[in-house]
């Protein structure tokens, strides 16, 4: 006997989520349910009959007002609606993040409407119950954070589609036939976001510049680049404009400067420095105390305002290092020869002079335009010979000429004291409340066509605090000058650390056996002490980032708070000006006011604060992407080697690893971990194998073997081998 087939139960249409779109799209106009259903393109009786239900449902639930029988409209005042930003997840869901809601707001894939990562949106936010995360539903994109986007570009017959590594982009970009250009099959390209039409399920776009073939070197770099928005070289008028600016010494500039020529000057840089943009000068006075004088180049005598070489600087606002080449916010003619501050060359400079005592106290200090010739350019390697050895010859082994040769004995002299200076003024600043972090700093060995040979980590030493101590000391008394005068001023400044991820950092160090004592004094003097426990040991890089994301980032801006990090009421950003824009307008606006000229307007440098900002933060990312690639490249040539490795993260996905001798992380994912079957335990911050027991958590020591390296998701994979002190297999 058959068995008989059950009608299925026939499920009721609910529009409310299409109608609350429709309404809010059109604040305090008014609909009816016949308007509603031409939108919605709808006009059997069974459907309106719906909608008219559903319009009743929702009024009555106070997401509508009837403003007359029959129609019904939304007010714009109303408090389900919020304007804020997107923060997309790799899964394809997204968080709304807004400063009005307590929490973030969840939003599903299929309430995205169109919305990307960072997107400034409206939304609806419609479950709001106790206990439950609110979720939401984007109504309208008010704002793309970016229309640009690099991908490989897939073609077919009469169209193509351009799909990106980023893995918050959820969705490729439909290329009409006729906007595909000179892309080829394959090609790694740049691409702009035209329109997205309501019913399309990608967006349309157009090929804008073709940048290589994947896993080509130059092409991967100048996809970092166009992926944050970043230019990869100079428009030719810019260039032109550049070249056909006067740089030569002239008397008459000499003349309104102050002349510091004859006093001893030298420059203290990173060994493959092209640009040098400060210099110190040491003098001793006749009172027993020194004359230090902290010279920087004067970017702003030839970088004029209203010019289009300026309108570039602003624009880029940072010069852009990335692992195999440094992309200026300058021209050549400026950053490496006009304004690079180089030896047995008269410059102009913009200069803090100070008057300090063996105690490293200001005495006197002087700010104003000034005339160098450096006497000596030394590397970073060769002044911390000096301070080590107090010897004045330099072997060849460290020398940057590759050859030994004597050091005058009045620069000896000179870099001893302000060595031993600078120390008084860095222990004094680290007792006054200043954080330090020593991170480790992953550097490469390349070769002539850009290949990685070799990892080596920057450390810094006595030479690179000496020169960071005397910065400080210029940026530090630049702000508080303008400052203590009330003008508008442009501050770097830093917000206090926030104590929610400092106590969720407690769980994780912990594992390594550290903790954040808040009871012994200041946050800065714990973060301090943990930065002294974990320096040298295998965490060390893991807690270092941790701390460091627990802090809030620095930027600019008018309004001055301090800078909680370096313990400064005042701070500023006077030192760079060749490589950060803002360091320009600091200059502009030092001078203009030394001029006595009355305070400028602060909504106007407030706007180009955060333009500066905003572009430090691409540069940041595009270094650190660069960073990450290189990792990948290096690791590509290693693919038969065993790696020994601390756990650096854990999901329910896998483990993240952290190779100890190179730094370069990758993922061990659960299926590839064959001895057992392991499952994700969040409290433990642990896979725990179903069998044995055995925990992978975070800390542990494990061997690993790459078993694939993506160049163009810049990402590492690994396959687990064993644990450290577990036998070959």
């Amino acid at each position: 006997m058959s068995k008989r087939l059950r009608k299925p139960i026939k499920k009721e249409k609910d529009f409310s989520e299409k109608i609350i779109k429709i309404l809010s799209q059109s604040a305090n106009k008014a609909f009816n349910y016949k308007q509603i259903g031409a939108k919605l393109e709808l006009d059997d009786t069974e459907s309106r009959n719906q909608i008219i239900k559903d319009l009743k449902i929702l009024a009555s639930q106070n997401k509508f007002i009837e403003s007359e029988p029959g129609k019904y409209l939304v007010k714009a005042e109303s408090k389900e609606y919020y304007e804020g930003k997107i923060d997309m997840t790799s899964r394809k869901t997204a968080y709304f993040v807004c400063a009005e809601m307590e929490e973030d707001v969840f939003i599903p894939t299929n309430n995205l409407n169109h919305a990307l990562d960072k997107d400034i949106v409206k939304v609806y936010v419609y479950n709001r119950r106790k206990g439950k995360r609110p979720e939401g539903e984007v109504i309208e994109v008010l704002e793309r954070n970016k229309t640009d986007f690099v991908g490989v570009i897939d073609i077919q017959a009469n169209f193509a589609f351009v799909s990106t590594a980023n893995p918050k982009m959820y969705t490729d970009i439909f290329i009409p036939k006729d906007k595909i250009g000179e892309a080829e099959q394959g090609d790694v390209v740049l691409v702009h976001i035209e329109d997205w039409p309501a019913r399309a399920d990608s967006p349309f776009g157009s090929v804008i510049k073709v940048l290589g073939k994947p896993g080509e070197h130059d092409t991967e770099i100048h996809a970092i680049l166009a992926e944050y928005g970043l230019p990869s070289e100079f428009p030719i008028e810019v260039e032109m404009f550049a070249q056909k600016i006067d740089t030569s010494i002239e008397e008459n500039e000499i003349a309104k400067r102050r002349d510091m020529r004859d006093t001893l000057t030298f420059t203290i840089d990173p060994k493959d420095a092209k640009d040098f943009d400060d210099a110190l000068s040491f003098k001793k006075l006749e009172n027993g105390n020194y004359e230090i004088g902290i010279h920087i180049a004067d970017v702003s005598y030839y970088l004029q305002e209203g010019t289009i070489l300026d309108d570039e600087a602003y624009q880029r606002a940072t010069s852009v290092y990335l692992v195999d080449r440094v992309v200026p916010m300058l021209p050549e003619v400026l950053s490496n020869f006009a304004c690079s501050l180089r030896p047995n060359e008269e410059k102009y400079t913009f200069s803090a002079i100070f008057e300090i005592n063996e105690t490293s106290e200001v005495i006197n200090q002087w700010f104003g335009r000034t005339v160098i010739y450096s006497d000596q350019r030394f590397a970073y390697e060769e002044a911390q010979y000096i301070i080590e050895t107090k010897d004045d010859v330099i072997p060849s082994e460290i020398s940057i000429t590759a050859s030994s040769y004597q050091v005058s004995k009045e620069i000896v002299a000179a870099t001893l004291k302000m060595d031993e200076l600078a120390k008084i003024l860095r222990k004094r600043r680290m007792a006054e409340g200043a954080i330090t972090f020593d991170k480790v700093e992953v550097k490469f060995n390349l070769d002539e066509a850009g290949e990685p040979q070799g990892v080596y980590f920057k450390v810094s030493k006595d030479a690179n605090h000496l020169i960071e101590e005397f910065m400080l000391l210029a940026n530090r008394k630049v702000a508080e000058y303008i400052g203590k005068q009330k003008k508008t001023f442009i501050y770097r400044i830093h917000d206090e650390p926030n104590e929610d991820k400092l106590f969720a950092m407690q769980a994780v160090i912990a594992k390594f056996g550290h903790k954040i004592d808040f009871k012994q004094g200041s946050i800065s003097q714990a973060l301090n002490k943990l930065m002294e426990d974990v320096n040298g040991k295998k965490e060390q890089n893991l807690i270092d980032t941790l701390a460091i994301r627990s802090m809030s980032k620095a930027k600019y801006s008018t309004d001055n708070i301090g800078h909680y990090g370096l313990a400064f009421d005042y701070y500023s950003h006077f030192t760079s000006p060749i490589r950060r824009y803002p360091d320009v307008m600091v200059h502009r606006l030092l001078q203009h006011y030394l001029d006595g000229g009355k305070s400028v307007d602060e909504e106007t440098y407030e706007t180009k604060c955060v333009h500066s900002s905003t572009m430090e933060g691409l540069a940041t990312n595009a270094e650190r992407d660069s960073i990450k690639y290189m990792q990948v490249k290096y690791m590509q040539d290693h693919q038969d080697e065993e790696f020994l490795g601390v756990i650096s993260g854990v999901t329910e996905w896998g483990i993240y690893v952290e190779i100890i001798e190179n730094k370069c992380e990758g993922m061990c994912r659960i299926r590839d971990i064959k001895d057992d079957y392991y499952t994700f335990d969040e409290k433990q911050y642990a896979l725990t194998g179903a069998t044995s027991g055995k925990l992978l958590q975070l800390g542990d020591e494990i061997y690993v073997k790459v078993k694939n390296a993506d160049l163009v998701k810049k990402q590492l994979d690994f396959n687990f081998l064993r644990r450290i002190g577990e036998p070959l297999k």
